[in-house]
């Protein structure tokens, strides 16, 4: 309950703790938000990192001129695609010994249904991803795992990631002197988490409805 607590008070408050990280550390600060960045992306364990509403305060505090936006942007950037590149890679190589018949539940036809929606839609997937937390983190390991080429994977990477990280550091940047969200950085940081989740919201929602018509349609039959 405390953990949770304190992951609450991390985000409402990310314009707070992140001036403190700054005031203390400087320069190493850009390494810092390298970091958070990259873990958030490229490692599946870490989903729960902030990651659009964090570049939304590094943009804000950018536009105080206490770290430069160019270096922000540049360094971001390289975090989030490599990040997305680390998780690739452990997704191909790690993966498929998931898939190898001993673990019940992860069949091949999964394997092989993950491969045809990555070759299809793979590149629509790769970019939007990077806007909806958790998904975002584990988009890249799944491609991996689907064995979606690396060269069609690099280019949809980088484009999403320098599309992620230039739209919430420039909004941030452009937001920063907003009497509003200078008042309301909590609230502006807690819409930007629910706008966020959203999609995954409606998707969950959405298979959820699909499940509960197929078993309607199962009970129909049954009873025919």
């Amino acid at each position: 309950m405390e953990t949770l607590r304190h992951i609450i008070d991390l985000f409402l408050h990310l314009d707070v703790h992140l001036r403190e990280i700054v005031a203390h550390y400087a320069g190493w600060s850009y390494a810092i938000l390298f970091a958070v960045i990259f873990c958030e992306t490229g490692l599946v364990v870490t989903p729960f990192l902030p990651g659009d509403s964090l570049l939304f305060a590094a943009g804000a505090i950018a536009a105080t001129g206490a770290l430069d936006p160019w270096w922000l942007f540049l360094a971001l950037s390289a975090a989030a695609i490599l990040g997305d590149t680390v998780n690739y890679w452990l997704g191909h190589y790690v993966g498929p010994r998931a898939f190898t018949g001993k673990v019940r539940f992860l069949k091949k036809e999964h394997l092989d249904r993950t491969h045809r929606f990555f070759e299809k839609y793979g590149g629509k997937t790769i970019i939007l991803a990077r806007f909806v937390p958790i998904v975002r983190t584990f988009a890249p390991f799944v491609a991996g795992i689907g064995a979606m080429s690396y060269g069609k994977f690099i280019l949809y990477n980088v484009v999403g990631g320098i599309a992620w990280v230039a739209i919430f550091i420039y909004a941030g940047f452009k937001f920063a002197k907003n009497e509003f969200v200078q008042k309301n950085f909590s609230l502006v940081i807690l819409v930007i988490v629910i706008i966020s989740v959203l999609p995954m919201v409606f998707e969950y929602w959405r298979a959820r409805r699909e499940a509960k018509r197929g078993e309607g349609r199962g009970e129909r039959g049954e009873k025919t």
